[in-house]
């Protein structure tokens, strides 16, 4: 890569600090060329010089700090410099062009990460947790971020791609080289326990993705009920804010209301619906199809009914509706007479009410205990975290599969390594041992500019 590019590493706006930075073969000799004080080109590396950065007519823009940074030894693996100044918009503003104008290129989204990732100083895994450590939103998926970036999971793909490298190197060397006799002789009973292990290593991981998805994404939980049951004044009573509109009037949530709160370090995402009726009003009648959409989509489902009243054909509805689905039923208004009839309502429920509270810490402990998210949380959080990791893994565990189904078959062991290959190759695609342009693009706009 031989263009030198440059970005605004900080978010925009009024701040004490704005960090402009530049990576690129130019990097240093470009930004010396504006600096007032030590010779830039002259000085160590990981180095922070003061000075005065000024324009093309020597005249002062700031008074800054100059981080130099040398390859290879910096994020890029190119020479990194990092410019310190006040953080107006104005003035970083104005830094930034200055350097567009003397030859730098202003950076892509991701693209000094993307250069990290080419040049080798990360590989694919680290760079997606780069991304998710700055968009983490609770400490669970921070600790997943930089289990990530440090490696662990790198280490775990590569541990088993080793394993499988080894497999097919020994029957290429027994069926290149069949004379010798200290070569250790390859069985299809051999390399069937090997892949045995192999395959339990990746249900492993596959396993514990669906862990590391929580902790990534968090859990989705949908508040249903008929019109007016309750559904707004327990989403507010759970985040303890008021973010639903809650009156008397049957219907007055039309569209999805959808508030966060985090438990036991993981981010849980709950929807309040529209009240789920027969109804002629078309602005109601989209509110219901998005509320049965967020049903389908939901990790839980919180049923409310209503301990003063009997179950109506509305609720009975929606039981059925949520028969298969993991669910808890909060029995909304226990402070009231009782005229529910809990035999009907099948499934694991739990009394309260919104006016005091009461019943929401065990509501909350439920879905913990539901999720085991005390376990989660306390292990280490070297998890596989999203859709690309996984459905790889997934096809790599289809070849290992496919290959014990070869060797119950009968086959030549050559014929084998064709399968082998293929595992090794897609886990190889996890870490980005191999890739295409296309997917680093899709990848890397996902970033911000700076980084």
């Amino acid at each position: 890569m031989e263009t030198t590019i440059c970005a605004i590493a900080t978010a925009l706006g009024v701040g004490a600090i704005s960090i402009i930075r530049i990576s690129g073969p130019q990097a240093i000799s470009v930004v010396n060329s504006f600096f007032m004080g030590k010779d830039l080109t002259k000085v160590k590396s990981h180095t922070i010089n003061y000075g005065h950065f000024i324009d093309e007519n020597k005249k002062v823009i700031d008074e800054v700090l100059i981080s130099v940074m040398k390859a290879p030894r910096t994020f890029t693996k190119e020479d990194v410099v990092e410019i310190n100044c006040h953080g107006g918009i104005a003035v970083t503003n104005k830094i930034l062009e200055i350097l567009l104008s003397s030859g730098c290129e202003l950076a892509q989204p991701g693209e000094f990460t993307k250069r990290a990732y080419l040049n080798g100083r990360i590989d694919l895994v680290e760079a997606e947790a780069i991304s998710d450590m700055i968009y983490s939103q609770t400490e669970a998926a921070r600790a997943l971020a930089i289990g990530q970036i440090t490696g662990g999971l790198s280490a775990n793909i590569n541990y088993i791609r080793n394993q499988l490298s080894d497999i097919l190197a020994n029957i290429e060397v027994n069926i290149d080289y069949p004379e010798y006799n200290d070569i250790p002789v390859i069985t299809t009973e051999k390399i069937r326990n090997q892949l045995k292990a192999i395959k339990v290593e990746l249900n492993q991981l596959l396993t514990d993705s669906q862990n590391g998805r929580l902790i990534r994404e968090g859990i989705t939980i949908t508040l249903i009920g008929k019109p007016n049951v309750g559904k707004s004044s327990l989403l507010n009573a759970l985040i303890q804010k008021e973010k639903a509109i809650v009156t008397d009037v049957a219907g007055t949530t039309r569209d999805l209301v959808e508030a966060s709160i985090v438990l036991s370090g993981i981010k849980i995402n709950f929807i309040d619906t529209a009240g789920i009726r027969k109804t002629k009003d078309k602005i109601e009648q989209i509110g219901i199809e998005k509320s049965l959409k967020a049903i389908k989509e939901a990790d839980m489902i919180i049923l409310i009914l209503n301990n003063n009243e009997k179950i109506e054909a509305e609720d009975q509805d929606l039981l059925n509706l949520i028969k298969q689905k993991n669910k808890i039923i909060f029995i909304n208004k226990s402070d009231l007479e009782k005229k529910i009839e809990l035999s009907r309502a099948e499934g694991e429920y739990i009394f309260g009410n919104t006016i005091k509270d009461n019943g929401l810490n065990a509501l909350k402990q439920k879905i913990i205990d539901t999720f085991n998210l005390g376990q989660i949380n306390q292990q280490d959080p070297n998890y596989v975290s999203n859709i690309r990791q996984i459905s790889l893994i997934k096809l790599a565990l289809k070849s290992i599969n496919n290959c014990l189904t070869e060797i119950n078959d009968n086959l030549p062991i050559d014929m084998l390594t064709i399968e082998i290959k293929n595992a090794f190759d897609l886990l190889g695609e996890v870490i980005g041992k191999t890739y295409t342009e296309e997917l680093l693009d899709k990848l890397f706009s996902k970033f911000c500019v700076g980084k």
